[in-house]
């Protein structure tokens, strides 16, 4: 029998991760099945549970169960222990171990698929919800020369900075100084609604690359910005979002898939 895996959100029709692992376990040549569950909003555990009772070896977690997930866990790396979440789980010997596979997933697409290493560059991650919880152990370890965060509750970043401490140092960014970054991020929700974050004057100033963890909408408002001030590299979430689930796979199957391809296949045109 195949080993059973899924994805757990409310809504969930829209999810590509079916897809994106059925690509990674024939190319492993992997024998698995990987379904969408949507859960009611009010009863995740009852739901994991029953998919554990009947076999199921692993999942994926989205919106609005991460926080659930987490709290599920009787074991959890350090990523979802920072993160405060989790968006991928396993399960064995009545353990569910937790993982948070969005930061690395972000690190690997910059630093591997784009080709900006972040050692030695100034970065600044806009935003200081979930996603951005994900990114900071994963940056703080590529020893970046700095990385800020620039969040409309200042309050909100500098709890973060502050949970961050024995792994690097965060700064806080000062709107009026936010200008000479190599990478800037949105890591707000912003793009999903068509919106554009606070930005600052100056912002893209000396910016090599613009990023926005959001994917498949095209030229968000955010990359309008960006590309309007000259940003020579501008990037959505795509390949984020296949990393992720390719770091999710190896920690399931003990195999890393390739993400070229699929990155490829997958990316809407900014425009």
């Amino acid at each position: 029998m195949s080993d059973r895996y899924a994805v757990f959100g409310n809504p969930v029709v829209q999810s590509k991760s079916p897809m994106i692992h059925a690509r990674f376990a024939a190319e492993c040549g992997q024998d698995l099945t990987y379904e969408k569950i949507e859960a009611p909003v009010d009863g995740f555990a009852d739901a994991l549970h029953a998919f554990i009772e009947t076999g199921g070896k692993g999942c994926n977690v989205t919106a609005p169960f991460k926080l659930d997930a987490f709290a599920l866990a009787t074991d959890m790396t350090e990523d979802a222990r920072l993160a405060g979440s989790t968006n991928t789980l396993r399960f064995s010997d009545g353990l569910i171990e937790a993982h948070n596979t969005d930061g690395i997933g972000l690190l690997r697409d910059i630093e591997n698929n784009l080709g900006m290493p972040l050692r030695g560059k100034r970065v600044l991650m806009l935003g200081a919800g979930g996603a951005v919880r994900g990114a900071l152990l994963p940056f703080l370890q590529a020893g970046p020369a700095e990385f800020s965060l620039l969040n409309r509750s200042a309050d909100k970043a500098a709890a973060l900075r502050d949970m961050m401490a024995a792994h690097g140092a965060i700064t806080l960014c000062d709107p009026e100084k936010s200008h000479g970054f190599d990478i800037v991020l949105n890591g707000t929700s912003s793009s999903l609604s068509g919106a554009c974050p606070p930005l600052p004057e100056g912002l893209f100033e000396g910016c090599a690359l613009a990023y926005d963890l959001t994917y498949g909408k095209g030229l968000t408002p955010f990359l309008k910005n960006a590309e309007a001030a000259g940003v020579g590299r501008l990037s959505d979430g795509v390949g984020m979002l296949v990393e992720q689930a390719a770091e999710a796979f190896a920690w399931w199957r003990g195999v890393k898939p390739g993400t070229r391809d699929l990155i490829t296949q997958m990316t809407v045109p900014l425009a």
